[in-house]
């Protein structure tokens, strides 16, 4: 699967991005607000990342942004299977992408695939407590608090006082929504 949205590709990542995947994402600030980002994140851990195989519907991204002379590797996103119809939503942005509105905007298209797309009911994501940004993009998509609980942080080598929160995809939206399914 793909999207496009006005600012953003998202597309699934390619073994040939080590680099630009560990440029990117090899940021203290960031490995310290995901859960099971590894610290210090390195080219293996990029490779292995990379290599990790996808069906054609992986709803599983990396996220270029067209802003500039050529498109650039600003972050990731996807959706895990929890089962019984429920996903978890993740993602993550480099510093200098932070603030422009790049997670909602990524996070939007992918809510839509999972609505129109895929044989999903319902999303859940969680945020470190002190990540509130992220709590933010969360919530202007409708997303809403189900409870708290620690949730392990790979790179803190700890847990950490997490929110989850869902968004029930049973209600109808009809936000249009372009893609396309690699077969």
């Amino acid at each position: 699967m793909f999207a496009r949205t006005k600012r953003l590709t998202l597309r699934p990542g390619w073994p040939e991005e080590a680099a630009s995947l560990l440029e990117a994402i090899a940021h203290e600030d960031v490995a310290m607000k995901l859960a099971r980002l590894p610290w210090p994140y390195t080219r293996g851990d990029a490779e292995a990342f990379l290599a990790i195989p996808r069906s054609a519907t992986d709803a599983r991204f990396v996220v270029l942004t067209h802003e500039g002379d050529y498109p650039r590797l600003v972050g990731g996103i996807g959706l895990t299977d929890q089962g019984s119809g429920v996903v978890e939503l993740g993602y993550w942005l480099t510093p200098s992408a932070w603030g422009r509105g790049y997670a909602t905007e990524a996070a939007r298209a992918v809510v839509d695939m999972a609505r129109h797309a895929l044989p999903v009911r319902r999303i859940e994501a969680r945020h470190h407590l002190d990540n509130l940004p992220s709590r933010r993009v969360l919530e202007k998509l409708g997303f809403r608090e189900i409870r708290r609980e620690p949730s392990y942080s790979l790179a803190q080598g700890r847990d950490v006082e997490s929110a989850v929160l869902a968004l029930d995809l049973a209600q109808e939206d009809e936000s249009p929504v372009r893609m396309a399914i690699a077969a």
